[in-house]
């Protein structure tokens, strides 16, 4: 291995601990605020890209239907309980945010010539089908469990893969696809080429990571996560719903896992099943901040990546596995310097 090389497979580990980063973000999100480990983030990559990659082809995507009936689903369910308990003042919103706002995304998608909208635009209306669904999976498979047990959570989240990945498959065929690069520039740095797309990724990823640390430094909404993810129990004794925390959660989840999966669909081919893979290197970068450190789930998501990237020049049959088994002294050593902790009742 050469310098030349070796600053090739740096690019490209940096881009991909990018991405990797922004899921570790938000599985220590969840965690923090649900303690839900959310397996299905992985799922909202595949959704954001290829549900970007019909609307560019001028096809309704088929999650606009998954939109559409659980925004029913859900409201049915709010409806009947805020009847049942004599809670009127909630109606309007359960019908806004569950079927108007659906609707509106539907009549913007079938509205519209999508294939000639601006890319700008094209990316808005992939992450109005997909964002949505974050607060309705856990409206729908985590709220009525709220209270249970981390390993109960754990196998819900299994579930919820599985079925997301079905979906997936049923949406979009077992066929791989791309999008166009979001720039064809190209920039010289000494011996190194580095293309508009890799700075597309980079630079998105920087500023998301400061807009959702301003977000929960600056905003009231992101000091109540904080609050709820410190502690639960405290922050529900404040006036602070633990619900309204939830859904807010799997709602920048679902962002974050959605543009991401928009970030990397110029520069790879994403499956309806791809999400899966990625969203396990971002949970490795969460295990190393021990699903409670944002600094040290980003590092450790930098530091996959770039593990990764080295493993594929010199072992690339086992870049996988090399980068998986690197769990296992994380894991190990936390073990051996944490002290046990009984699970909050």
């Amino acid at each position: 291995m050469d310098l030349q090389i070796a600053l090739l497979l740096g690019q490209d580990g940096v881009v991909n601990g990018a991405i990797y980063a922004l899921l570790a973000l938000a599985l220590v999100l969840v965690f923090a605020v649900t303690r839900v480990i959310f397996i299905p983030q992985g799922e909202f990559v595949a959704y954001g890209a290829l549900t970007l990659v019909s609307v560019q082809a001028g096809k309704v995507p088929g999650t606009l239907w998954l939109l559409l009936g659980a925004g029913l689903v859900v409201a049915a369910i709010d409806i009947a309980l805020a009847l049942r308990v004599g809670n009127r003042r909630r109606l309007p919103a359960i019908v806004g945010w569950n079927l108007v706002l659906p609707g509106a995304v539907a009549g913007a998608l079938y509205g519209l010539d999508l294939a000639q909208l601006p890319m700008a635009l094209q990316v808005v209306l992939a992450l109005a089908v997909v964002v949505p669904l974050g607060p309705m999976v856990y409206r729908l498979a985590y709220q009525p469990l709220a209270e249970a047990s981390v390993l109960v959570l754990l196998i819900i989240s299994v579930a919820v893969h599985f079925a997301l990945v079905g979906l997936g498959l049923f949406f979009f065929g077992a066929e791989g696809s791309r999008t166009p690069a979001f720039s064809d520039a190209s920039f010289q740095l000494g011996t190194l080429n580095v293309n508009g797309q890799t700075l597309w990724v980079l630079g998105a990823s920087f500023a998301l990571i400061v807009a959702l640390y301003a977000f929960f430094g600056r905003t009231l909404y992101g000091k109540a996560l904080r609050a709820t993810a410190i502690n639960r129990v405290g922050a529900r004794l404040m006036g602070i719903s633990t619900t309204l925390a939830g859904k807010l959660s799997f709602a920048l989840a679902a962002l974050i896992g959605a543009f991401s999966g928009i970030l990397i669909a110029p520069i790879t081919t994403v499956y309806y099943d791809t999400g899966f893979l990625v969203g396990l290197k971002g949970f490795v970068g969460a295990i190393i901040g021990g699903l409670v450190s944002y600094p040290l789930a980003a590092a450790g998501a930098l530091l996959v990546g770039l593990l990764e990237s080295f493993s594929s020049f010199w072992a690339s049959a086992f870049k996988e596995v090399i980068v998986f088994t690197l769990i296992i002294p994380v894991l190990l050593w936390r073990s051996l310097t944490s002290h046990h902790v009984e699970e909050e009742e």
